[in-house]
């Protein structure tokens, strides 16, 4: 993707005639939804909660996280507050209940039903499934974060430990195990049925029906049915929601309309700032590929001069090779010239006729 700071200024521009023309900006996220009416839903009973955290377990194995710190048989964990974090989508707290017995709550991404981290994301890297769960794609995310600050509930966590390639993790109610038919991997796992799967609007006649029995047992009220608009994953307690650590100043109203009345006070924001961030992201994206290509340039031009110094230097020795085998042939010819010209010299010799030797005067007497 290409974009100039010409076209990047139009666009900024653009957006910002628009918006002071007084024309409505408005988000794609902003829209009310009121739920899918089949979406399936958690019901977590905590008065049947024993803080056992094979959930976690369970959890880490099915999302192929990493180790925990703490084995998962180690209870001792539970007596001091813990969140979720990149490595850990989901954790048991213990809290204190009536007459100082312990009440042991499940927190994870509660999947609203219009959620806030949907509303904050320009980018729509968060998206509300048909089966319930809120679901992440990390090949659009742009690292902003927004959705950690816009979550009520303080649930996503970001991979700081990861430079290249960091995400934002949370929960995803095992959406791929439930598009196959399975149980989310806590669920199944739960030992006491603390943690119930079924269609939303089932479990809320099945936490009504508990209720409306055990008026003694359970707090009047279904946390997760209208907090926030409503969210996927329900509560059950015997004990103030408050004393859980469960907020009740969340109100009724859905995240998205509390958003779209924020954008709609700051129209020049909402018109500049995708655009901003747009071309930002353009912007880096284009240095990233004249690098790429300049890297690329530089390996070519780098190989190239590398193939022409080791063609010169193959030339030379070829050449020195050539000189090397000529002197060596002109010096053999040469030897064998002088040798044959010694052989024939020595046999003219022996071929020559010998003169009579001369005889003495006492030779003759005799």
């Amino acid at each position: 993707m290409s974009l100039s700071r010409r076209k990047f200024l139009g666009w900024i521009g653009a957006a910002g005639m628009t918006a002071a023309a007084g024309s409505n900006a408005s988000a794609a996220t902003t829209h009310h939804f009121e739920g899918y009416r089949e979406s399936m839903a958690v019901l977590h009973d905590t008065t049947l909660c024993i803080g056992c955290r094979r959930c976690e377990g369970a959890c880490n194995a099915v999302n192929e996280l990493p180790a925990p710190e703490v084995p998962f048989t180690d209870l001792t964990v539970l007596e001091n507050r813990r969140r979720t974090t990149s490595k850990t989508y989901t954790v048991v707290n213990q809290k204190a209940g009536d007459g100082g017995r312990p009440v042991f709550v499940k927190n994870q991404c509660n999947h609203c039903l219009e959620p806030a981290c949907a509303s904050a994301c320009f980018v729509k890297a968060f998206t509300k499934t048909k089966e319930g769960a809120v679901v992440y794609d990390a090949s659009v995310c742009v690292g902003c974060r927004y959705c950690m600050v816009a979550c009520p509930f303080e649930i996503p966590t970001y991979e700081y430990d990861s430079a290249f390639s960091p995400r934002v993790m949370k929960c995803t109610m095992c959406h791929p195990r439930v598009l196959e038919g399975k149980l989310p991997g806590c669920v199944e796992s739960c030992p006491t049925e603390a943690l119930v799967f079924g269609k939303r609007h089932d479990l809320l006649k099945i936490a009504r029906q508990r209720i409306t029995r055990r008026p003694e047992t359970y707090v009047d009220h279904i946390y997760g049915e209208r907090e926030m608009g409503g969210t996927s994953w329900l509560y059950l307690s015997g004990v103030p929601f408050e004393s859980i650590g469960m907020r009740m100043d969340l109100g009724v109203t859905p995240a998205p309309e509390l958003t779209a009345g924020a954008l709609g006070a700051v129209p020049m924001v909402v018109g500049l700032w995708p655009v901003l961030l747009t071309g930002i992201y353009a912007m880096s994206k284009r240095k990233e590929k004249i690098a790429a290509e300049e890297k690329a340039q530089a390996v070519a031009a780098a190989v190239t001069e590398a193939e022409e110094r080791a063609a010169a230097r193959l030339d030379e020795t070829l050449e020195k090779a050539k000189q090397e085998k000529t002197a060596a042939v002109e010096k053999a010819v040469k030897e064998a010239l002088e040798a044959d010209a010694k052989a024939r010299a020595e046999k003219q010799v022996e071929a020559a006729p010998q003169k009579p030797e001369e005889t003495t005067g006492d030779e003759k007497d005799a």
